[in-house]
């Protein structure tokens, strides 16, 4: 018996589906992998790298004045000795 094209298409259907059944399983399972594991995970890494470059940004931000104040300290500690220099000589 000749089956009819409805029949075959249903039938190579039911195979496709008997074969994507263990692949839509194992999808599932990394969905969940990713969104129970990897997921925290990455959101916890994010948060340190934010903290840190905050940490960073603002230790930078210190730093430039910092290279300005000891550039004036020069300054001044270079005119004081020079005015000390000619008041000693």
């Amino acid at each position: 018996m000749r089956m009819s094209d409805d029949e075959l298409l249903i039938a190579i259907s039911n195979m496709m589906d008997s074969k994507l059944k263990p692949i839509e399983n194992r999808l599932k399972r990394m969905e969940a992998t990713f969104e129970n594991n990897m997921l925290p995970r990455m959101q916890n890494i994010e948060s340190c790298y934010v903290a840190t470059y905050e940490r960073y940004q603002n230790s930078a931000d210190k730093m430039e004045i910092v290279a300005l104040d000891v550039e004036l300290l020069k300054r001044v500690v270079a005119e004081h000795s020079e005015k000390l220099n000619q008041a000693i000589s």
